[in-house]
Order: C-alpha cells, then sequence, then structure tokens
C-alpha cells in the first residue's frame, strides 16, 4: 500500500509539474497575411458566392474585427507598420514622391536596421521566427550581398519567399506593370515632343535640320531600347525565390508556389513545435498576375481571382490542421489579416476583371477611402479569446506589435513612439472602447485623412483633406493611371475637409455640412488640433522610398549564376517535393 501511495503522489507530482511548466511556456504566434485581399472576398465578411470555409471557421472560433484598419493602403509602407507597430513616415518609408512601393531588387532602400520588427524583439525571448512568403522591404544597401533589409537582419531566423512583391512581369503571358504604370510616361513624352517639332516646324517657327532629327530618333531608340531590355529581363532580375540568403530559383514559376510555401510553413511549425514559435506567412497571392495551381483552377465563379481566394483559405487550413495535429492549437494566437483592400484597377490583357471586392465600401487600394484600408482582422486563441465575438471599434495592423511584445513579456520600446496598442484588453472584454481616439491615414508621405472616434460617443468622424479623382468619373478607381495617386494633378484638394460620419454612413456617400451636421465646425477643429500633435512628434528621418533610393542599381542586383545567362537557377527542394508527390497521385 504504501509503495502504491509513493508511485500516485510521484505520478501526481510529475503532472503537476507538467502543467505548471505548460501553463508557464509563451504563446507561439501565426500571423497570416494576404497580399490585395478585399474586405468583401471572405464568407466571415459577407461573400455568398464566394467559399472560404477555414477562414470562414477561424472567424466563428475566434474574433472577427470589422473596423480593422491598415496603416497605409500601399503594400510596401502597410507591411512596415504592421511589423513595428509605427506609422510608415516614422520610419521613412513612406514615399514623398508618385511610387511608393519598391519594384526593384537592386533598390538600395528598405526598412531601416534601427527600426525594432515584432521578430526582432522576442528574439530575446527565446523565440524561433519565420517570414514564409513575400517580403517586400528591400534587400541590399551597398553591395549585392550585404543584405541589410533582408529578413534576417529584421530578426527573422529563417525566410523562405520573395524579396519584392509579385507582379503581372512575374507570370508569363499576363504582360507587364511597367508599361501600365510607367511605359505611358516616355512614350507620351515622345509623342509630344514629335508632335510639338513637327507643328513648329510646318509653321516656319523653326527649322528642324536633318542633324537634329536624326538625333532625336537615336534618343528615341535608346528610350524605347532601355525601357523594352527592362520589360524583358524584369522577370529574371526581380521575381526570384530565397532561402536564406541564398536564392533557390530566379526566375520563380508561380503556379505552384502558394503549396511549396505551404509546406516550408508546416516544416517550420513542426520543427519548433517544442519552443516558442513566431511565424509570419505572408501570402504572394491575390496580388496580380494571378495564379492557383491546377488543383484549384477553374474551381470559383469569380474566375482566376476566386480561384486564388479558395487556395489561400486552403493553405489557411493546412497551416490551422498541423496546429491542431501538433497539438498546438490552444497556446497559439493566430492571426489572419490583408496588407490593405483591392487593386480594382487590375484588368488581365483577356479584359478579366482581377481585382477583389471591396464589399459595401468606397474604393480601393492605394485610396483611404474605407474600401482601401478596412480589411479583414481575425483573431483565434481557443480557450483565451471569446469564440463568435464581434468588435467594430477601430482597430489598427500596427496594434499586433504591442500585442505580441506584452504576451512575450518584452517592454514596449521607450526611445521611440509606438502607435500600436495592445489588443488583448478589448478583444478578452476586459474594456469596450479601442484606445485609438485618433487614427492618421497617410497617402505615402501626405497626410489624407484622420478618423476621430471621440470619448462616450458612437461616432466615427473621418475627415478627408484631399481625395483621389476617380476615373471614369462614376467609378471609385483610377483607371487611368492604374492606380489611384496621391499627387497633383490627380487629386482634389477640400477646405474646408470632407466630413463623414462612419457610423451613420460607412460607404461614404454623403458628405456632411454645416447645414446637415451642427457639429461640423467644431469636429473639425478637433481633428486639426489632433493633426498638430501628431505633426509635432514627428522626427526627420531618411526617405527610403524616395527616387534616388528606389531606382534599379546594377551593383545591388542579386543574381544566382550571372548576368549572361540572365541570373537563371532552379535549385528549390520543395519543387522536386511537389513533383514526386504529383507522379505518386
Amino acid at each position: 500500500m504504501k509503495s502504491l501511495a509513493w508511485i500516485c503522489w510521484t505520478l501526481g507530482l510529475l503532472l503537476l509539474c507538467t502543467a505548471d511548466a505548460d501553463s508557464g511556456r509563451k504563446p507561439n504566434f501565426v500571423f497570416m497575411m494576404v497580399d490585395d485581399l478585399g474586405i468583401g472576398d471572405l464568407g466571415c465578411y459577407g461573400n455568398t458566392t464566394l467559399r472560404t470555409p477555414n477562414i470562414d471557421r477561424l472567424a466563428l472560433e475566434g474574433v472577427k474585427l470589422t473596423q480593422h484598419i491598415a496603416a497605409a493602403p500601399l503594400c510596401t509602407p502597410s507591411r512596415a507598420a504592421f511589423l513595428t507597430g509605427r506609422y510608415p513616415i516614422r520610419s521613412g518609408m513612406a514615399a514623398h514622391g508618385r511610387m511608393g512601393v519598391f519594384l526593384f531588387s537592386a533598390s538600395s532602400g528598405g526598412l531601416p536596421q534601427e527600426e525594432i520588427t515584432f521578430a526582432k524583439a522576442v528574439k530575446g525571448q527565446g523565440y524561433s521566427t519565420a517570414v514564409i512568403g513575400k517580403w517586400h522591404l528591400g534587400l541590399n544597401c551597398e553591395d549585392s550581398a550585404d543584405h541589410c533589409h533582408h529578413p534576417n537582419s529584421h530578426g527573422f531566423d529563417y525566410f523562405y519567399g520573395t524579396i519584392m512583391t509579385h507582379l503581372r512581369d512575374c507570370q508569363p503571358g499576363h504582360g507587364s506593370v511597367l508599361y501600365f504604370v510607367h511605359g505611358y510616361i516616355p512614350y507620351k513624352a515622345i509623342s509630344i515632343g514629335l508632335v510639338s517639332l513637327a507643328l513648329l516646324h510646318i509653321k516656319g517657327m523653326i527649322t528642324v535640320t536633318r542633324r537634329v532629327v536624326f538625333s532625336f530618333l537615336v534618343l528615341v531608340g535608346v528610350v524605347v531600347s532601355v525601357f523594352g531590355v527592362l520589360v524583358y529581363t524584369f522577370p529574371n532580375l526581380n521575381c526570384f525565390v530565397m532561402r536564406g540568403p541564398e536564392i533557390v530559383e530566379q526566375p520563380y514559376t508561380s503556379e505552384n508556389l502558394t503549396q511549396r510555401m505551404t509546406s516550408e510553413a508546416i516544416e517550420f511549425l513542426e520543427r519548433n513545435s517544442e519552443r516558442p514559435f513566431l511565424l509570419f506567412f505572408s501570402f504572394l497571392q491575390v496580388h496580380t498576375g494571378l495564379f492557383a495551381s491546377p488543383l484549384f483552377r477553374g474551381r470559383s465563379q469569380h474566375g482566376l481571382y476566386g480561384d486564388a481566394v479558395m487556395e489561400v483559405d486552403w493553405s489557411v487550413g493546412q497551416i490551422m490542421q498541423t496546429l491542431e495535429r501538433l497539438n498546438l492549437k490552444e497556446n497559439t494566437l493566430v492571426y489572419m489579416t490583408s496588407d490593405q483592400g483591392p487593386h480594382l484597377e487590375e484588368i488581365s490583357i483577356h479584359g478579366e476583371m482581377h481585382g477583389g471586392y471591396s464589399g459595401i465600401y468606397k474604393a480601393g487600394k492605394s485610396t483611404n477611402w474605407e474600401g482601401g484600408i478596412r480589411i479583414p482582422g481575425i483573431l483565434c486563441w481557443p480557450g483565451v479569446l471569446p469564440a463568435g465575438k464581434v468588435i467594430d471599434e477601430p482597430t489598427s495592423n500596427m496594434d499586433i506589435f504591442p500585442t505580441v511584445l506584452n504576451l512575450a513579456g518584452v517592454s514596449k520600446p521607450s526611445d521611440r513612439v509606438i502607435d500600436g496598442h495592445d489588443l488583448l484588453p478589448l478583444l478578452q472584454g476586459q474594456v469596450e472602447r479601442s484606445e485609438h481616439e485618433f487614427m492618421f491615414h497617410y497617402c505615402n508621405a501626405q497626410l489624407n485623412a484622420v478618423r476621430w472616434h471621440p470619448p462616450n460617443s458612437n461616432a466615427i468622424w473621418k475627415a478627408f483633406f484631399f481625395t483621389p479623382d476617380f476615373y471614369p468619373e462614376n467609378s471609385s478607381a483610377c483607371f487611368q493611371t492604374h492606380i489611384c495617386l496621391c499627387i497633383k494633378p490627380y487629386v482634389t484638394f477640400h477646405d474646408p475637409p470632407l466630413l463623414y460620419d462612419l457610423s451613420k454612413d460607412p460607404t461614404e456617400s454623403t458628405p456632411l455640412s454645416p447645414d446637415t451636421e451642427p457639429q461640423f465646425y467644431s469636429v473639425l477643429e478637433v481633428i486639426r488640433a489632433a493633426v498638430s500633435r501628431h505633426a509635432e512628434s514627428l522626427k526627420p528621418v531618411p526617405v527610403q522610398v524616395s527616387p534616388l533610393q528606389i531606382v534599379w542599381k546594377p551593383w545591388l542586383q542579386p543574381c544566382c549564376s550571372s548576368l549572361s545567362q540572365l541570373c537563371t537557377c532552379e535549385r528549390d527542394h520543395q519543387i522536386e517535393k511537389l513533383r514526386n508527390e504529383l507522379q505518386k497521385e
């Protein structure tokens, strides 16, 4: 009897110690960000024609945010804000000119090394960290191998993915974004120049010699040739997959990329199941050029875009099944979102609409109308967060940074402004109000709009200082420039600002006036005071997305073979793994 009692006591003690060890283990983090996904594309946000059962299940088992806001309506600045919890203008990741993102892998701009990402912050707590998928925050500074902006330099132990975004240039047969965004500029300038010279010559105002004509034609030839070479070589120079610091495929084959990245994510979870981890899965889909694996092609009612969304949903399901299989679900905070709204102007070379759906909300990507910045926000953590809860308070993708630091037991940096707020009290119902009284909506480095959620009020005031000029006028997009811009002559300034109450007009269809809103001027006065305080908190920093920083620099070009071979290689074991699986089937 004594031996039996001793055995029971020992087993009980071991179980108690194990329980204490488990309860003391730091939580894991899995963040999944889709590219250019519209809030209206998901079933859990009201879509009835596009099946997303795995994402919908995530929302049913967790908390759904219905006023979750991207800190910027473009890829590069939004991702910088997500990783650091800071408005992009604070890190120099907001452009002062026309182009607000990186287009070339051989650019020198990127997320500054002095910025603290949530991955870098939790490293000291024993976390294994990885980013799988799209980075889009720079690569090199001074030479082609310094990797100063690489994920490994920002706290991520492991990287498998693309440094750049996925463009239609990376997808054979889908045309070139360079033509749509920039191509018309040199051709337009050349055409205007030729017509002007001809008219002036005919009018007798100038005499055009053969030498001038010849010189001009040579210049035209050089411009057209350089542009043509840039378009032709773009996939090889910018569309490549890296594993850590090494290029393993250049250019990449997009058709099976989501499957390969899903396999990499699962392998990371399996390798790190016994220690705390942070996984950032950054999908290339559903950015154009669109792609979907053969398993999903033709399955949706919405063409290739719908097929791509369904493949993303499948991938989310694979990640969640892996967490369940490894008994990690109850100790893992899962967050699913998009980097900004859908790219409404994307039309394929065959005339098919390739942009997503922003639901009831106005406009899309690159604008600060709600359709451009109101994004899916789903957080799931069984036993810690309530299931099926819906929160309509203003929240931001910058809130993930302080939430991670709090849960990992890391103090917030005291030497910089952190614009995000810890979400846990709001998610768990400890508080009913968001800490975001004001939100500042930037279009590149220009303050475009401000959102104000007054204390003790349900109102959500939003003031626009300028708005993009839609083309055609009756649309909610900028088809003439392929994306809405932040500069003259593509915007209209408003004085007084346009004012909306989103609590009554979420579609932003009817701007208020002094006649329709008695508080019109008092609301604008409060917003202007908030803008002044916000401006005082900004410090000058080097601009990372300036023309000089984003231009292609040959000496920074990553290349897995040689330029004479157009930097071509294929040495990714995931490709061989997929081939073997297909052969078995």
